[in-house]
């Protein structure tokens, strides 16, 4: 499609001699863009919209990249990559062979540090703060922090940090309400009060009622603008200036002229500042404007009418089948409560946060908070079931031993999106869990096979008086097996199923991969190929293993996880001083990161998927 400024716009210096009325026009051609590449290759879609005008006003004051733009998130960066070099590579985002959906610093100049998960950008932009004032150099550090990330602990420590430095940092609030769901927590509370408070609004309509003229209405507007924000500055800048650190605004992120202005005049000023920019997520764009969790990551839709073209799901996703499942053990149990760090709605909560709102508690994008909290609640009696996505479940790391394990306390891990994601990429891959937790005392490490496995899983875990308990299931569609009103079983806590009998090898897989392996030892004849399916990981059965070692002499290990330090690890670690042993084959995510893509793509690549495993039986046979 042609458009008259963005197609002469390769880099941010060509833009730096537009008109504000040119960087307007820009800006809805930079929106127009977006949704017709988001329309065809599926991102993140509203929050983008929304720091649009940030964005260009950014390029257009600062000196990138001699200045440095370090993202939070990343969900909000599109625009970056359109200004940066990368317009028509932006067709490519989010696919194999494409550019990143994140920023990253091995993809362009322009992305001074890598982003992927929430509340970073202020200590990464710090960092770079502090280093031109050692080296000497003359450079503008700029955080720009949107989508809830201010609600994350580590934000807090590096404005703590900040506070008591001389750095010359920029922090842009991008206050947007919203991060994937609604926002929670004190801070966005007290910043946004005023705009629901009943005494204001009260006011706001007693005055507008009965004011006549368009005139008056219209500097009676202004008024009630100007008094908003001097509560708003009020509330916001006591905050940060009690952390030593200026505070400037709030002014109205999505009007281009207002932000060049003011950061023009920022730029000016050195030390650790912030801007406060109220934006609208999904601006410009009508339906991500009246439903902006929807158009958060909407998938493929028709840019012109705004309907969705996602196809039906032939089958139910792992994390509705959590939902529901959650719900039917709340409804029997009073003890079982939800934990969520932000993501009720990626991880199937909402309903249960609807139907218990007593017992959900959606923390913000506080990870580690989340696990502590969840012990504290555990310690009281409760059984709290926390879900949090795998890679997100790294930031608790301590929280799990420290809280859950070392007291041994009965909390219910839920890691959603285990295992390898898709487009998303290496920063959310849940490639590392199973390698992680197995090496902590008291911690119990499950993957269902099926939708079955999963609501059994949940009821062992609810039984089981000790914990962590994880429970790590993979992103998207399950197998297909029937479970709904069919009735939970327990499992014996370590023990493995043989699925498939067989005599010549043996493949021993754990989570969606099971049947996986099923299938593939349908392709060869009857009775050759035998497969396991270890449920758990910890405690592994090592009675099974001892059965496999003396009946095979070969064994091929399944997962999607790490091979060093997962299934595979465990299994060679039990067999490593046996004489007699077996000779082990892993298959799963090798020593790398595994990049964006498909899912379907990245099980082929790294071979635990049906023809990987068929491939591998057939090169041991």
């Amino acid at each position: 499609m042609e458009y008259k400024l963005l197609n002469g716009i390769e880099k941010p210096e060509d833009i730096r001699g537009l008109s504000i009325g040119e960087l307007r026009e820009l800006c809805t051609e930079i929106r127009d863009y977006m949704v017709r590449v988001c329309a065809e290759t599926p991102g993140h879609l509203a929050s983008s919209l929304g720091s649009v005008e940030l964005i260009v006003g950014i390029h257009y004051v600062f000196d990138t990249p001699t200045d440095k733009l370090v993202f939070d998130v990343g969900h909000q960066a599109y625009a970056h990559k359109i200004l940066t070099g990368r317009k028509d590579a932006f067709r490519t985002m989010r696919t194999e062979a494409g550019i990143s959906g994140f920023p990253k610093m091995d993809e362009s100049p322009y992305d001074a540090f890598g982003v992927g998960h929430s509340s970073t950008s202020i200590s990464a932009a710090l960092g770079y703060a502090e280093a031109a004032a050692i080296r000497k150099e003359n450079y503008c550090s700029i955080a720009l922090l949107g989508d809830g990330a201010l609600t994350g602990g580590m934000a807090f420590e590096a404005l703590n940090n900040a506070g008591a430095s001389d750095a010359n940092l920029l922090v842009i609030l991008n206050d947007n309400n919203q991060s994937i769901d609604a926002n929670r927590g004190a801070l966005h509370n007290n910043l946004l009060k005023l705009t629901t408070s009943r005494k204001y609004n009260q006011l706001k309509d007693h005055v507008w009622n009965r004011m006549d003229g368009k005139r008056a209405r219209t500097c009676i507007q202004r008024w009630m603008r100007s008094l908003k924000s001097w509560i708003v500055k009020k509330v916001g800048g006591d905050l940060f200036e009690s952390l030593g650190i200026r505070y400037f605004g709030p002014i109205d992120g999505n009007d281009i002229e207002q932000v060049v202005s003011v950061l023009k005049r920022i730029r000016e000023f050195k030390g650790p500042r912030v801007l406060h920019c109220m934006t609208k997520k999904g601006k410009g764009y009508a339906p991500a404007e009246a439903d902006p969790t929807i158009w958060h990551a909407p998938g493929r839709f028709n840019p012109e009418t705004g309907e969705r073209l996602a196809g039906a799901h032939p089958r139910d996703r792992f994390q509705d089948v959590f939902g529901e499942v959650l719900c039917e053990l709340a409804r029997n149990d009073a003890r079982v409560v939800g934990i969520t760090p932000a993501m009720s709605s990626g991880c199937s909560m909402t309903e249960f946060g609807e139907r218990y709102p007593d017992r959900f508690f959606d923390v913000g994008i506080e990870e580690e908070h989340a696990v502590t909290f969840s012990a504290g609640l555990a310690a009281a009696g409760l059984r709290p079931f926390c879900n949090i996505y795998s890679a997100f479940s790294q930031r608790a790391y301590d929280q799990i031993i420290h809280d859950v394990a070392l007291q041994d306390l009965p909390v219910v891990l839920c890691f959603d999106r285990a295992g390898m994601v898709g487009e998303d990429g290496a920063t959310h891959h849940g490639a590392f869990d199973m390698a992680a937790y197995r090496s902590i005392p008291n911690c119990i490490i499950s993957s269902p096979a099926d939708e079955m496995e999963l609501k059994n899983l949940m009821h062992t875990a609810l039984d089981c008086a000790h914990g962590p308990f994880i429970i790590r299931y993979p992103r998207g569609m399950a197998e297909g097996i029937e479970w709904r009103g069919k009735d939970a079983s327990t499992y014996e806590i370590g023990k493995a199923e043989c699925k498939v009998e067989g005599s010549r090898i043996a493949v021993i897989a754990t989570g969606h991969c099971v049947w996986d392996a099923v299938k593939a030892s349908r392709n060869f004849k009857a009775g050759e190929v035998a497969v396991y399916d270890f449920r758990f990981l910890k405690p592994l059965d090592e009675e099974c293993l001892l059965e496999i070692k003396d009946k095979f002499r070969k064994v091929i290990t399944v997962e999607d996880g790490c091979l060093k330090g997962g299934l595979y690890g465990a299994v060679c670690e039990f067999y490593a001083a046996m004489p007699g042993r077996p000779e082990i084959t892993g298959l799963g995510i090798p020593d790398v990161f595994i990049g964006h893509g498909t899912q379907a793509g990245q099980r082929k690549a790294t071979s635990i998927d049906t023809d990987g495993i068929t491939a591998k039986l057939n090169e041991l046979l």
